[in-house]
């Protein structure tokens, strides 16, 4: 039996091989199979109610198509002569069941195909990832409510700022995190529509119930013009964007564990699962995992952009830039999962360096701005009271001494409101507590935040 060609009618000659080096896609589409088969089966369903095949023949299809699947593998290796992955499945079924899986393809286009199984693609590595960032959120939690207590320096610019809690930082990334899982919901809420039933680009001349279709692949909704259907990516630019977004924010806070973790600050120390060593200093403890994430960010922003460069010239409907979409699209899946894996396996192995949080507290001047607050609470406009306690720090510089190490005779000496209950305030749990607000870094408002998050998610 001779291989079905998918559209060789009106061509007197085959395509040159480096044509087909430069266009087939099977290579790398193959990811698509297991749904390729799904669409194929839902079609055929489709098919066999609108009157198209018999119940005789959807069986056998539904057969081969399973069959298919299991022996994709095998097939798969070497890698075949088909053009696309739709191309081998329909192959595969003909080759099993001769001119009926012919008929498999009647009112179908590998437009709506495609776009159909990304659309299953994304929706199913969604959810793999809704699962990791769950992890990823219980790994953060897990280690701010081990460091509810501990009092840490809060930066800006890189510089010592104020003291806040170092589950207050933990926790920031936790909103971060929680935004990145939105993102994905709605990545995957705009997935959740067919265009199955659009095919080529001006719908079938067949009677095909797109609802019922639609339903069989689990999709909630179904596509309203064909045109749009076969040519929009919203729904990849969506989920590019969400990945782009929760590898930034993996990235910044690699480089703040890798800053934390150098031999010059030392504020903790990586588990040895996720650093190795040099091969030529034997002391070297590099904190290698948290640099890879680091640098995964410019890549899927990358996949991003090149996806925008890709359809913003494009005129409706289908063209075949859009083949190389899927690249982008895997090249994002693979690097998302995988740093996401690496990072919450990595989180549980940090150990803190309590003493070296310590002494890095006591510089900075990190009380700074409780004095100058202190002084506004007793009547000095506050941009007095900055003036004034930036003198109190220069003092301090000239006699060697932080800012609150100074006495009260010291202080006093700098504006007279200075009074003996200043030294209640000149403590950094005096500091934190001072913080009440909602979002603030004060012991008691961080408890309240890791029990309505421990709610939220049942842990």
């Amino acid at each position: 039996m001779t291989q079905p060609q998918l559209w060789g009618g009106r061509f007197k000659k085959g395509l040159a091989d480096a044509a087909k080096a430069f266009s087939y896609s099977l290579s790398f589409d193959q990811a698509l199979l297991p749904y390729d088969i799904a669409v194929n089966k839902a079609h055929v369903l489709g098919l066999m109610k609108a009157g198209v095949l018999t119940k005789a023949e959807k069986k056998t299809l539904h057969r081969a198509l399973d069959e298919v699947l299991d022996e994709a593998p095998a097939a798969l290796t070497p890698l075949p002569d088909d053009e696309d992955v739709h191309g081998f499945v329909e192959r595969m079924v003909v080759q099993k069941v001769g001119d009926l899986g012919k008929k498999m393809h009647t009112g179908k286009s590998r437009n709506d195909q495609v776009a159909t199984d990304v659309r299953l693609y994304i929706k199913h590595h969604i959810s793999d990832i809704n699962d990791l960032i769950h992890t990823t959120l219980k790994a953060l939690y897990d280690l701010a409510v081990c460091h509810k207590e501990t009092v840490f320096p809060g930066f800006t610019h890189l510089q010592i700022a104020q003291p806040v809690v170092l589950a207050h930082h933990v926790l920031a990334y936790i909103e971060k995190f929680k935004r990145d899982q939105n993102r994905f919901v709605d990545a995957f809420e705009r997935a959740d529509v067919c265009p199955l039933g659009s095919a080529a680009m001006a719908g079938p001349n067949y009677g095909i119930d797109r609802l019922m279709v639609a339903g069989e692949l689990g999709f909630s909704d179904i596509t309203l013009n064909s045109m749009d259907a076969v040519s929009d990516r919203d729904f990849m630019f969506d989920f590019l964007y969400a990945a782009s977004m929760i590898t930034l924010h993996l990235s910044q806070f690699c480089e703040e564990l890798i800053f934390w973790s150098s031999s010059v600050v030392g504020f903790i120390r990586i588990g040895d699962e996720f650093t190795t060593g040099s091969s030529i200093m034997p002391q070297k403890k590099n904190p290698d995992i948290a640099e890879l994430i680091r640098g995964q960010a410019g890549p899927v922003v990358g996949q991003f952009m090149g996806l925008h460069e890709m359809v913003k010239g494009l005129p409706l409907t289908y063209n075949r830039d859009l083949q190389n979409d899927k690249l982008l699209l895997f090249q994002a899946v693979d690097i998302t999962t995988s740093v996401l894996e690496c990072f919450s396996g990595m989180i549980p192995t940090i150990d803190v360096n309590k003493d070296r949080i310590e002494s890095a507290m006591m510089s900075g001047h990190i009380l700074a701005t409780e004095l100058a607050d202190y002084l506004s609470q007793k009547g000095v406009p506050f941009r007095d009271a900055h003036h004034v306690v930036g003198q109190m720090v220069q003092h301090a510089d000239s006699v060697g001494k932080q800012v609150h190490e100074l006495s009260i005779d010291e202080l006093k000496g700098f504006s007279p409101v200075v009074e003996l209950d200043v030294s209640d305030r000149l403590s950094f749990k005096a500091a934190i507590d001072q913080k009440q607000g909602i979002g603030s870094t004060s012991f008691l408002q961080i408890q309240e935040r890791l029990n309505q998050l421990k709610e939220e998610f049942k842990w």
